[in-house]
């Protein structure tokens, strides 16, 4: 790189290094056009249901400029291209089949990446080796060594990056883990985690692949099947181990599984020893658990059960020696009820307060400052997760070395931190 170019507006942002003007992404206006130079330019990758969900909400800040839009379903690429020309008056956004095309282009400062979790990998890679910042949907990834490349790619290429549990971005979820991390409930003994459950799935009526629709691309990393529309949509391949990571073991739990995470104060480890049972189904695509019950122990540290919403209420229950803290999306309750109402004094815990996960990421970019929700913190919530998937599948309990990474003793439960890639990807 030649000195001039480590002197522009984009090599800054690339690095996360604030502006000479000091203008920090929070006090631009929320209203009119900021001046080209202080955007932040970004390509979605990804332009299926949670990508649209994503949308609207950077479209309509004037500090970010949405330039490229990739996705191997090419109609649902072009709605997604028309909306963004529509929104700015103008045809400046491109559309991209392959996310290493969009990735290769030097005037994208960030991308967001919302597809198939088989892909989470490969792309978050791939877009830290071009020094794009990146906001990642969650689940994190698929497998725990997947997760570890992930936070070692990151690092190395100096982006900032923000994984999609926006909960942590609530302020009802940050005063939950504050009442406990501050002792209001006196000794924390026991968290309940509860998420909804998988489900059985059709058996898939193979057809010809549409057109207009890249299928071989969609499988990418994994193993080839033939086509059939369920096992391309949402509601089968959510709950599928050749995409997912247990289904909404991970693809819903990871919320709650981190948010318990982040009230025990245990987001960059994580357990021992983990043991749990899972029903699967018995026919049909789908074959990820449709209920599960897995206990995890952090040696002196808490015990936590994690569910499927059958057996406790969704969310996360922490549970202590004086008191309990339940908390939901739109629900919270405490025991005694005056915890609830309890101010947190300056001298106590005060976790990262984000009003705003997008807003968050950007001003983080602006900065260089970490982000609400970053690789690491996520990394160790999916490894919880990839660890229950696991459980569910030997029957049996297994220890866990968070250090090492490494289930001691155990090489079949070994082979299961990772998985063989179809070429020609790899991590």
């Amino acid at each position: 790189m030649h000195e001039r170019e480590k002197m522009t507006r984009r090599a800054l942002l690339r690095r996360g290094v604030a502006l000479g003007s000091g203008l920090a992404l929070v006090n631009l206006p929320r209203t009119g056009g900021a001046a080209p130079s202080n955007r932040i330019t970004l390509g979605f990758i990804g332009a299926g249901g949670m990508a649209t969900g994503h949308l609207n909400p950077l479209l309509a800040l004037p500090e970010v400029q949405v330039v490229a839009v990739c996705d191997v379903h090419g109609g649902r690429r072009d709605v997604m291209v028309k909306r963004v020309h529509a929104k700015y008056g103008n045809t400046d956004c491109t559309g991209y089949n392959d996310f290493r095309d969009l990735l290769a282009r030097p005037d994208v400062d960030a991308v967001l990446i919302a597809t198939p979790d088989h892909w989470h990998a490969l792309q978050v890679i791939a877009a830290a080796k071009a020094g794009k910042h990146i906001y990642s949907e969650k689940p994190f990834c698929r497998t725990i060594a997947e997760g570890r490349a992930m936070c070692e790619a990151v690092r190395r290429h100096g982006v900032v990056f923000q994984h999609g549990t926006q909960q942590r971005s609530s302020g009802q979820f940050r005063l939950a883990c504050e009442l406990v991390r501050n002792g209001r409930i006196g000794k924390l003994h026991t968290v309940r985690v509860a998420s909804p459950g998988g489900r059985k799935g059709s058996k898939g009526e193979l057809k010809p692949v549409p057109e207009h629709f890249d299928y071989d691309f969609w499988l990418g990393p994994a193993p080839f099947a033939p086509y059939s529309p369920e096992r391309v949509d949402k509601s089968h391949w959510y709950f599928m181990e050749d995409y997912s990571a247990g289904g909404f073991i991970s693809g819903f739990g990871i919320h709650h599984v981190d948010i318990a995470q982040w009230g025990m104060g245990t987001e960059l480890t994580g357990p021992v020893e983990i043991e749990g049972t899972g029903v699967f189904p018995d026919e049909g695509l789908c074959d990820t658990p449709i209920t599960w019950h897995v206990e995890y122990h952090f040696g002196s540290g808490p015990r936590v059960i994690y569910t499927t919403g059958h057996e406790a209420p969704l969310g996360v229950t922490f549970e202590g020696t004086d008191g309990t803290v339940y908390i939901n999306r739109g629900e919270m309750w405490t025991k005694p009820e005056s915890l609830a109402k309890e101010l947190i004094g300056p001298d106590e815990i005060h976790l990262y307060q984000s009003p705003n996960h997008h807003r968050n990421w950007l001003e983080c970019i602006r900065t260089g400052r970490e982000t609400v929700a970053p690789v690491e913190v996520g990394h160790r919530s999916q490894t919880i997760c990839c660890l229950s998937d696991i459980a569910t599948r030997v029957g049996r309990k297994l220890k866990w070395d968070p250090k090492a990474e490494r289930i001691p003793g155990d090489d079949t439960a070994n082979r299961l931190l990772s998985r063989a890639m179809r070429e020609p990807w790899s991590v």
